[in-house]
């Protein structure tokens, strides 16, 4: 149920005399059990709201422009996170090491996390009320990882017996309408290859409301002890799996199936064009990053003169790839002298290398062994940070690697606009 928390003055909710304290149990006959029953309901022209007023159940009917609003808040939106129920081979969480804040050891998986912010759920624990809710509310689309449509693989891979039906919840959510962008977490020898295959036949098959299939590569920090092996990709693996991507689109005759940019730099391969991420569903798993990033630097850079030194902070695997970036710009800015500094994982590994897993500690290490440091900014991407604040994975803040190291940070909000400002003294950065 939703407690009233505030009823807004000449709303509906105000006509029908509920008030603060009051307890809407149903829509339409239907429990209310958080938020997005009421804001999905809210929408609509008619409806009927249950309601405990003192005691008393009474039933609303609500007949209203669809753009009105009933005109109530909520004590709570009743969206506590749903824990994973799932010991996931590659689980990220379970190579963490001990004292980090709180909130990195959470494993979620709710779909409503789900529709609401794009996070990935397994749908190991929703009953099939839940999949009867989510046909009902519309909570779409959803980003689902699937990893294998073989039951006993999917089953090892997730750690839970009960997670081999999953081609069943997907067909029947995507029968009703329900849209859905769906992962593959790539584990070398368990889901690749020909699994890799049947799994990509079956998402396909199941029709147009699968809207993109991303294959990921797992994270293997060195906190991995008593963990399932996992082997890291080498550039022969990488490239063996942007192949077969390439193959299965042509086979199935689609265009959304792709690989994390990730498999191309570890094979020295370019990404593919621009058009061919589309609208760039997957962006924040990983998926058209380099060639969004690279459209935005193209579209930005112009004739300037900027008579500044930076120093632009990269994890390994984008390397080369910034350093040609930088460059480039180099040849519009005139008076800028740019260098990369390539930062080693320390923290979790030499096999975590993306840019957005550095640590606070390993880049101020790595600042501090430059020679003669004397440039005028460092430039870092927020995605080191955590979100709207200036602090690292490990707890270590921008402010303090300023102190240690005397100099301006500046930091880009990760697109090439961003980047491109970052060297010539544009506006879209912050400065620390």
């Amino acid at each position: 149920m939703l407690e009233i928390s505030k009823v807004y003055k000449n709303s509906i909710a105000f006509e029908l005399g509920l008030k603060k304290g009051d307890k809407i149990t149903e829509f339409n006959g239907f429990k209310a059990e958080d938020v997005l029953d009421y804001l999905y309901y809210d929408s609509l022209s008619f409806f009927t709201v249950t309601a405990d007023c003192d005691g008393e159940e009474i039933e609303f009917e609500i007949e209203k422009d669809e753009d009105e609003s009933l005109g109530v808040e909520f004590l709570s939106d009743n969206l506590e996170i749903k824990k994973c129920r799932n010991k996931c081979v590659f689980c990220f969480v379970d190579q963490m090491p001990k004292g980090l804040r709180e909130s990195l050891y959470i494993k979620d998986d709710d779909y409503r996390q789900s529709f609401l912010r794009g996070n990935f759920v397994t749908l190991t624990n929703v009953s099939d009320s839940d999949i009867d809710r989510i046909i009902r509310l519309n909570l779409s689309p959803l980003y689902v990882s699937v990893q294998a449509t073989d039951k006993e693989i999917r089953e090892k891979l997730l750690g839970n017996r009960f997670a081999g039906d999953i081609l069943d919840k997907l067909k029947k959510l995507t029968e009703n309408g329900i849209k859905i962008h769906t992962q593959v977490v790539l584990v070398p020898s368990l889901n690749d290859g020909a699994v890799l295959e049947n799994t990509c036949h079956d998402l396909v098959c199941l029709g147009s409301n699968i809207l993109s299939i991303a294959v990921v590569p797992c994270g293997i920090t060195k906190f991995r002890e008593g963990l399932f092996k996992i082997e890291d990709i080498d550039k022969d693996y990488a490239t063996s799996v942007i192949n077969q991507l390439r193959y299965l689109n042509n086979l199935l005759k689609t265009d959304i199936i792709s690989g994390a940019d990730e498999f191309y730099f570890r094979a020295g391969i370019p990404v593919e064009s621009e058009d061919f991420y589309r609208d760039f569903p997957q962006i924040e798993n990983g998926v058209g990053v380099t060639a969004k990033f690279l459209s935005e630097i193209k579209e930005s850079v112009k004739n300037k003169k900027h008579d500044k030194k930076y120093l632009v902070i990269v994890g390994t695997s984008a390397s080369e790839f910034i350093k040609g970036q930088v460059e480039y710009i180099s040849t519009f800015v005139k008076g800028l002298k740019a260098g990369v500094l390539t930062v080693e994982n320390e923290f979790f590994g030499n096999t975590v290398n993306c840019t957005g897993l550095l640590v606070g500690k390993d880049i101020l290490n790595a600042l501090k062994s430059t020679r003669n440091f004397d440039y005028d900014g460092v430039i870092l991407p927020d995605v080191c940070l955590k979100r709207e604040e200036t602090v690292f994975l490990d707890g270590v803040t921008l402010e303090d690697v300023k102190k240690e190291i005397n100099c301006k940070i500046i930091i880009t909000d990760g697109s090439g606009q961003s980047f491109f400002d970052s060297l010539s003294g544009g506006k879209r950065v912050r400065i620390i």
